[in-house]
């Protein structure tokens, strides 16, 4: 799947090809796509070619190849979305460090934390550091970083943010069982929690997570 910007840049290039047979300079790629800089235009080059949409053609000067074209896709109803800067890159709010463990106090902080966008889907997001081991067996690890998408519902066994008794926040596999809600680690260590449905409301849903070295 290509980014706004990545399918703009491919749809040019093969315009320029058809029309001229020669792709266009990256200061023409840049100025077409309203990017800042060539650095963009090269970033955006180099995500086609790893995807397959486009070549690159040895010994010669500005010769790109369009392999293939993305399909057409059915028009989308409109929904809210964070628009994807020049350079491909999205900066979401980071709402400090959230429980993988025990429950702590949900932060509302003023950081925002840098996402490329081809990491996101519709929707508006943010992000949250982990805290905690309790969803190692999902591969959530202590100081990842959570990039969760703005939602009230969830179905069992997506896992989410859960705020309970408006005061704490928690990332756990959601369960329903009856009037109540069970939220599930991912380490054998740690218990289940349960609580009435009315002192839970979900504020997310996991939709990607970034790892830092």
């Amino acid at each position: 799947m290509l980014t706004a910007k990545q399918r703009e840049l491919l749809l040019f290039i093969d315009e320029r090809l058809k029309a001229g047979g020669i792709s266009p300079s990256f200061d023409e790629m840049r100025e077409a796509l309203d990017l800042r800089s060539k650095s963009g235009v090269h970033r955006l080059i180099s995500a086609l070619e790893e995807r397959g949409f486009i070549r690159r053609l040895p010994n010669r000067a500005r010769a790109l190849e369009v392999v293939k074209l993305p399909e057409t896709a059915p028009a989308a109803r409109p929904m809210q979305a964070v628009p994807a800067p020049a350079n491909d890159t999205l900066d979401l709010p980071l709402h400090g460090r959230i429980a993988a463990g025990t429950p702590i106090e949900a932060l509302q902080g003023t950081e925002t934390f840098p996402v490329p966008a081809a990491l996101l889907g519709p929707g508006e997001h943010y992000a949250l550091e982990v805290s905690g081991d309790s969803m190692v067996d999902e591969g959530i690890l202590d100081g990842d970083f959570a990039l969760i998408r703005k939602v009230d519902t969830a179905r069992d066994g997506e896992i989410v943010v859960a705020l309970i008794d408006n005061e704490e926040a928690t990332l756990k596999t959601y369960r329903r069982e009856g009037r109540m809600i069970r939220l599930d680690p991912a380490n054998s260590r740690y218990e289940p929690q349960r609580y009435d449905g009315g002192r839970v409301i979900i504020q997310g849903r996991l939709a990607g997570l970034i790892r830092r070295y």
